[in-house]
């Protein structure tokens, strides 16, 4: 029997018209740019502020710059310093930094200078976070406030989308990074019309973004391994067994996230919380040392520079003090992100692993406890196996990191994140 013709006709998603999509070109171009350019000068002030605080000041005091003592005394005045933001600013410098992770709520713009004031202090005073969430949520409530003022008729979700494309393009020097991204959250949406016609907005701006910070800022994030050739057996080996081992330290983490955070939540007021997290997190620098503070970026740099310094167990020391730094940090209402410092963590622990045991090359047990560590921590799958693989200039450990993602997500798909509701309990 000959069937209607209609039903024989394959299921094609309609593709948006060119003249719908070019529109969007010019306000992606102005997020990507705004976005980045918030984001380098948050670091720049930061980092100017960081090389006073760490250099000429303790210098003048007759103190070392990372003796323990001025640890102690940089990390509590640091506490001291963001508690009273949070105290007296407008709008508290947001919500509850453990309640928010990379899609960002739109605050009001009053809150935003309270914000970027406490995220500049928190980079340059030490505290093992980085800069993602909060300069993410200060530029989605930047781009939704003018786009309604500028774009009246756009429809208003679409500013938070091109200014959080934009701010992770800008924060890895590459709009490959905010793709990734997109469509993982397009996954879990309904959405009309093809998967590039609903990230042509965002990637343009992601694009603007990334050009703008690599023009100005010049981010890298290859440490300058030893070369890794090609792959055998027992390197897969070797990253199946590392990333697992950091997915299931990353779930520790997770898994103590609510606890220590219902901890600092006990003591009620910015003003005790915080100081009480630095007084922390300088014990904590005092057994971990210098590596241990700040977001971890150039620290890992200095890790990676010589492998082969240092003993399985220094190794696993810095992993386990820049983990409880980040659990502390992040607990006791600093204002970060948790990318930076699990990458940290994941260096150690990979650069552990190549001390332990020789035969793990150092680029497969970095790009690996990297890989589960994020994968914890994040739950970003896309951007996990991202930043893995930068770090190791070399194709090959793409297919490495692949065969090496899928132990690790089976051990933390289904499992609580680390991310609180506003009533303490962990996203799932």
């Amino acid at each position: 029997m000959v069937q209607d013709s209609a039903q024989q006709a394959p299921s094609v998603t309609p593709a948006t018209p060119a003249r719908t999509l070019m529109p969007t070109i010019l306000p992606a171009l102005a997020v990507g740019i705004l976005s980045s350019l918030v984001l380098v000068g948050v670091e720049v002030a930061a980092e100017e502020l960081q090389n006073v605080l760490w250099g000429p000041l303790p210098d003048a005091l007759g103190i070392g710059r990372y003796s323990v003592a001025w640890m102690f005394v940089m990390l509590f005045a640091t506490g001291v310093a963001v508690g009273l933001v949070v105290w007296k600013a407008p709008g508290h410098a947001g919500p509850d930094p453990a309640t928010i992770g990379l899609d960002a709520p739109v605050l009001p713009p009053v809150v935003l200078p309270g914000l970027l004031l406490v995220t500049a202090l928190m980079l340059a005073g030490g505290p093992s976070l980085g800069p993602e969430n909060p300069v993410i949520t200060v530029n989605v409530a930047l781009a939704a406030w003018l786009g309604a003022r500028l774009v009246p008729r756009a429809p208003g979700r679409v500013w938070p989308a091109l200014a959080e494309a934009a701010t992770i393009g800008a924060l890895f020097g590459t709009p490959v990074a905010a793709a990734l991204v997109i469509s993982e959250a397009l996954a879990g949406k309904e959405t009309r019309g093809l998967l590039w016609d609903n990230v042509f907005a965002p990637l343009t701006a992601a694009t603007a973004g990334a050009l703008t910070a690599t023009l100005i800022d010049h981010p890298s994030f290859d440490l300058d391994l030893p070369s890794f050739g090609r792959p055998d057996w027992s390197d897969l080996l070797a990253a199946a067994v590392v990333a697992a081992v950091a997915a299931v330290l990353g779930m520790a983490a997770v898994r103590a996230f609510p606890y220590v955070h219902g901890v600092f939540r006990r003591l009620r007021h910015p003003m005790l919380m915080l100081p009480a997290g630095g007084l922390v997190l300088g014990a904590l620098a005092a057994l971990g040392g210098h590596l241990t503070l700040f977001k971890g970026l150039e620290e890992i740099a200095e890790l990676a520079r010589d492998p082969d310094s240092r003993s399985a167990g220094e190794y696993a020391l810095l992993t386990v003090v820049k983990l409880a730094a980040l659990l502390v940090a992040a607990s006791c209402g600093f204002r970060g992100g948790r990318i930076f410092p699990a990458v940290f963590a994941g260096t150690a622990l990979g650069l552990g692993a190549h001390a332990l045991v020789p035969g793990v090359h150092p680029s497969i047990g970095v790009s690996a406890a990297v890989l589960g560590l994020l994968l914890a921590i994040t739950r970003q799958g896309w951007v996990s196996l991202f930043v893995a693989a930068v770090l190791v200039a070399s194709p090959a450990i793409i297919a490495v990191l692949c065969v090496a993602s899928l132990p690790a997500w089976l051990l933390v798909t289904g499992r609580p994140q680390m991310q609180l509701r506003p009533d303490g309990t962990p996203v799932r």
